[in-house]
């Protein structure tokens, strides 16, 4: 009998808080910046990192997070992200597609999402950021109002 799967809530709200810091560094002047992107280099490939401002309330801000490649024929998926100010946290919550994700799916779906599909978009999401932050050439100088 297969063990029915029980999602890591404070991986997953460590993972969301995580995600709100770097977007924050990637964005620091977001209250006042619709739109930022990011060139990054690695071997031969070149990518634009963009993280465009949808919607903005007082306590929540929700970006699409997208990337798209020189002369590729795979593209990338943009990620619907909302940003919870006063928790401090920033989860996946849907595709550009506007497909939103549930928590936890059971195994087998008739559309084929893993278990944890959300927590993984959540990590995905986190180490595109992380590489931005590392790798990333903004075109502009990006200015920390802290």
């Amino acid at each position: 009998m297969k063990k029915r799967y029980i999602p890591d809530l404070i991986k997953q709200m460590a993972d969301c808080e995580a995600n709100y810091l770097r977007l924050m560094r990637l964005m620091p002047d977001i209250e006042q910046r619709d739109e930022r992107e990011f060139e990054v280099h690695w071997h031969q490939q070149q990518s634009i990192v963009r993280l465009r401002v949808e919607e903005r309330f007082t306590y929540t801000t929700t970006i699409l997070v997208s990337q798209s490649f020189d002369n590729s024929w795979l593209e990338a998926p943009s990620l619907v992200v909302r940003m919870y100010h006063d928790a401090r946290a920033a989860e996946v919550i849907c595709l550009k597609s506007r497909r939103h994700f549930r928590g936890v799916y059971n195994y087998p779906n008739a559309l084929m999402h893993q278990k944890d599909e959300k927590a993984q978009l959540n990590q995905y999401l986190g180490e595109w950021l992380s590489h931005c932050l590392t790798h990333g050439q903004a075109a502009e100088p990006v200015y920390s109002f802290s």
